[in-house]
């Protein structure tokens, strides 16, 4: 459960978010809007990457800001670019490398990066350069990396904004077969189609909170006036 309380944030004075209030229980949920309106701020205070300056973001019941370890480990942050978080010169040592704090030990963290590996299909690269691989392979490579600590909660900042149409395909289905509760910050309409529900962020408030067909519908209506 994500649940935000009148949540507001500030940059510089100025209002980015302002009184958001949602509690999020569902499964698959979309966030649209404009560019610049506040839907990647939003969806940052999730993880603890923002900190609200005003209201409360609590992740099954623990609170950004103090209980930041515990949020921590039940969250994921996969960026649009994935070379921001590409750490480690191949593809079995990047997803290794997010298991560093793991109390596994060093077999329990090997049969887990395989496993992980495997199950996102990029197995057969573990040994390929992490920074030469084609642009859907490394956001499934991000994707790995922060799924190998099987968090409870991931949230995807525009993961298919780079990808060309086939990539974006291919990362569509992916996500659709993640088992965790997933928060997509989109431009990728069709992405949302058989989501659980869709929030609009329209300058910093929540303007429409349905169904993605209400919600798509709304922010398409709104876009186009």
């Amino acid at each position: 459960m994500i649940e935000f309380d009148a949540v507001g944030h500030a940059y510089e004075g100025r209002p980015v978010l302002t009184d958001i209030d949602a509690r999020l229980p569902e499964q698959r949920i979309g966030i649209i809007g404009a560019n610049g309106g506040g839907k990647s701020t939003l969806a940052r205070t999730i993880t603890g990457l923002i900190r609200p300056t005003s209201g409360r973001v609590r992740v099954d019941g623990f609170d950004t800001r103090k209980d930041k370890r515990a949020v921590r480990q039940r969250t994921g942050f996969v960026f649009t670019n994935p070379d921001h978080q590409i750490v480690m010169p191949t593809v079995g040592e990047d997803v290794a490398y997010s298991l560093r704090r793991s109390p596994l030990d060093a077999d329990g963290r090997r049969r887990r990066v395989t496993e992980t590996l495997q199950r996102f299909g990029i197995d057969h690269l573990a040994e390929r350069s992490a920074h030469q691989l084609s642009g859907g392979q490394k956001q499934l490579l991000a994707l790995a990396a922060v799924s190998v600590t099987e968090p409870k909660v991931l949230v995807l900042d525009e993961p298919t904004t780079l990808l060309d149409l086939r990539n974006a395909r291919m990362l569509r289905e992916m996500v659709h077969r993640l088992p965790q509760q997933v928060v997509v910050v989109t431009h990728d309409l069709d992405l949302l189609d058989d989501f659980d529900r869709v929030l609009v962020i329209e300058d910093g408030r929540l303007v429409r909170d349905s169904t993605p067909a209400a919600a798509i519908d709304y922010y398409r209506t709104w876009s186009q006036s």
